[in-house]
């Protein structure tokens, strides 16, 4: 079995349509038109993806709804080859849904430790404001991480609608964060261009960036991005389906790799793009014509990028170098 590892995920974003009816049911909540006549997701653009990504959250009321989402991430992806993941989680989610900070992110915990168990998959969260909520509402969810902190959540992001705003209004958010001792990220070079890109260098202090893909746009910028060694968390099936691109043969993640720019795997949103971290790799893998050497080297890059402890990393990058399967923790 191949080992991957993932950055970028977002939770609510990776809840299996079934277990999104079932909790409707449960909490008697209309999900009429959220859903195709083949079961997956109804959207047909970006903003259409937002509207359904937020109906589908909604359905996530109690720590217990989301230890359940957490446990069915983490356990699905760790039985298909994922050695580690990191998923986005949104404070501002969990308050439209009634739930505190810290009941959410306690929920999404015992998810996760319930799939290390089972699995002996390694999980971390980030937390994200939402950038089309303003940036006070970025600069809350900055500040209630660092409040109250918890082992597994090691990262502050910025994700949503990357056309609302400029990375300079989120900086004092980052900056509170980063004092804090959090890795950084921020989502840009999606539906924004490479100038997205370059803000985000620019103001946010950032080591990773959400996406990036349009920086290979802009020549000089590709060579900016190799040179500090900023990493891109790459979502070739997303970006497919939301039209950036026509397929995996055209998308640019080869390019930019070989231009130097330390490039990682990632699914985004899996079930609302029909898609897996498994099929990211092996599609990516088929695209670019690369062998287990460089899948193995994508997964190592995610892995020093990672935003956990170093002893962790280490165990994690000796699993990979010896190719062993997971192993549920001892109990």
């Amino acid at each position: 079995m191949r080992l991957t590892a993932e950055l970028h995920c977002h939770i609510e974003g990776a809840a299996p349509p079934d277990l999104v009816r079932r909790l409707g049911a449960r909490h008697g909540i209309s999900l009429d038109g959220l859903f195709t006549c083949r079961g997956g997701y109804a959207w047909h653009d970006f903003t259409s993806f937002l509207t359904a990504y937020d109906r589908a959250a909604s359905v996530f009321r109690t720590p217990e709804d989301y230890a359940d989402l957490a446990h069915a991430h983490f356990a699905g992806a760790a039985r298909n080859g994922m050695i580690y993941g990191e998923v986005f989680i949104s404070p501002d989610h969990a308050a439209s849904s009634g739930l505190s900070y810290a009941s959410y992110v306690e929920g999404l915990a015992a998810g996760i430790a319930r799939a290390r168990e089972e699995t002996g998959v390694e999980g971390r969260m980030i937390v994200v404001g939402i950038r089309h909520l303003g940036a006070q509402a970025v600069e809350r969810a900055a500040c209630v991480m660092s409040e109250e902190p918890h082992p597994l959540v090691t990262g502050f992001g910025l994700a949503g609608d990357e056309r609302v705003g400029r990375a300079a209004d989120f900086a004092r958010a980052f900056k509170l964060a980063g004092e804090a001792g959090y890795g950084l990220t921020a989502h840009a070079g999606e539906f924004g261009g490479p100038e997205s890109v370059a803000e985000v260098l620019d103001c946010l202090a950032v080591s990773r960036i959400g996406h990036g893909v349009r920086a290979i746009e802009d020549p000089a910028l590709v060579s900016r991005l190799a040179g500090e060694g900023t990493v891109l968390e790459v979502c070739p099936g997303s970006n497919i389906a939301l039209g950036l691109y026509p397929g995996f043969d055209r998308h640019p993640i080869g390019r930019l790799h070989r231009s130097g720019v330390a490039v990682t795997i990632s699914s985004d949103d899996p079930p609302f793009f029909a898609t897996t971290l498994a099929r990211e790799y092996a599609e990516t893998a088929r695209a670019q014509g690369w062998g287990e050497t460089e899948l193995d080297a994508l997964t190592r890059t995610a892995l020093h990028a990672a935003f956990c402890d170093e002893a962790t990393r280490e165990r994690l990058l000796a699993r990979l170098e010896e190719k062993r399967p997971e192993q549920p923790a001892e109990s």
